[in-house]
C-alpha cells in the first residue's frame, strides 16, 4: 500500500461510520468511570451508618420469636475507631464486664474473671443473629470490592411486612441500585453481600448476607431515623435464613464522635479489667 493510498483510507473511515453510532459510543461510560461511580455509591451508603471516623455508638439488640414476641434484649457500647479498630463493652447485667476487641482481622473476647484474651471470629454471636461483626465493623467501601449488578424497584420483602413487630417503611426510594460486594480481606463477617441502595439518596435499603460457604445466612433491612436530608440508619433488622426465621433488631440509640485512648485498643491492657469510662 502506497503512503498516498493509506492516507486516503484513513481520511475516509470517519465518514463511513454512521453518526448515530458514533454518538452512542461516545455516550457510554468507560469501565474505570463506572467502577468509580459504584465505589461512590457504596461510600455514600456507608455514611448512613458510620457518620464519623471515630464514634461511640450506644446499641440495643433485641431478639424476637417467630410469633413477634420479644425473647431477649441486650445493651452494648461500641467504640468504632478509624483503621478497622472497634471495642465493644457489654452493658447488660448478664454480660457486664465482658468486652470484644477488634483490630483489623484479629478479634478477642475478654472476660472479667480472666486475664487471658480469647481469640474469636467476627461471626461470634452476641444475641440472636447479631454477631460481633454486625455491630462493630461498619465499612462496606473499605472491606469489599463492589460491582454494579443493575437497577430495580425497591420492592418490600418479608421483614417490612411483619406489622406485629412494628416495622416501619425502610425507604422512600422507588428505585434501587443492586450492588454485589465481594470481601477483599479475610477478617470480615460475610464473604459476599448483595446490597440494595436507594438510587436517589444512596441510602442502604436491604442486603443479603452470605457466609464462607456462599450460603445465604441472613437478610438485613435498614430503617432510617427520618425522611429527607440528614437521615441515618437507626435500626438494622436481621432475619435468619438458615433455620428458625427469627428476627433480631439492632437499634443504634445514640451516636457521638469520640476517640478512645490508645491503650483501650490493647488486648493485654484490657485483660487487666480496667475501668473504662
Amino acid at each position: 500500500m502506497t503512503p498516498r493510498l493509506a492516507t486516503l483510507i484513513f481520511t475516509l473511515i470517519p465518514a463511513l461510520i454512521p453518526p448515530l453510532l458514533v454518538a452512542s459510543l461516545a455516550g457510554l461510560p468507560s469501565v474505570p468511570a463506572l467502577a468509580q461511580d459504584v465505589s461512590a455509591i457504596v461510600k455514600a451508603a456507608d455514611q448512613y451508618r458510620m457518620t464519623a471516623d471515630n464514634l461511640q455508638v450506644d446499641t440495643q439488640v433485641q431478639l424476637f420469636n417467630a410469633d413477634g414476641g420479644l425473647n431477649k434484649e441486650r445493651r452494648y457500647t461500641v467504640f468504632a475507631q478509624a483503621g478497622r479498630q472497634s471495642l465493644v463493652l457489654m452493658q447488660s447485667p448478664a454480660e457486664k464486664g465482658q468486652k470484644v476487641l477488634m483490630l483489623g482481622d484479629d478479634f478477642w473476647l475478654l472476660m472479667p474473671n480472666s486475664q487471658r484474651p480469647l481469640r474469636i471470629t467476627p461471626m461470634q454471636k452476641l444475641l440472636g443473629d447479631a454477631s460481633t461483626g454486625d455491630i462493630a465493623t461498619l465499612s462496606w467501601a473499605d472491606d469489599y470490592t463492589a460491582t454494579l449488578v443493575g437497577e430495580e424497584a425497591c420492592a418490600a420483602t418479608g421483614a417490612e411486612k411483619q406489622e406485629k413487630l412494628a416495622y416501619v417503611a425502610l425507604s422512600d426510594s422507588k428505585h434501587c441500585y443492586q450492588i454485589s460486594l465481594q470481601a477483599s480481606r479475610k477478617g470480615v463477617t460475610y464473604q459476599r453481600i448483595e446490597l440494595w441502595v436507594g438510587k436517589q439518596r444512596r441510602e442502604p435499603v436491604r442486603a443479603n448476607l452470605y457466609v464462607q460457604s456462599d450460603k445465604l445466612a441472613k437478610q438485613a433491612h435498614f430503617v432510617l431515623d427520618k425522611p429527607g436530608a440528614g437521615a441515618v440508619v437507626s435500626d438494622m433488622l436481621l432475619v435468619d435464613q438458615l433455620g428458625n426465621q427469627k428476627v433480631t433488631r439492632v437499634s443504634y440509640l445514640s451516636r457521638k464522635e469520640r476517640t478512645v485512648p490508645a491503650e483501650w485498643l490493647n488486648p493485654m491492657f484490657l485483660a487487666r479489667n480496667p475501668s473504662l469510662e
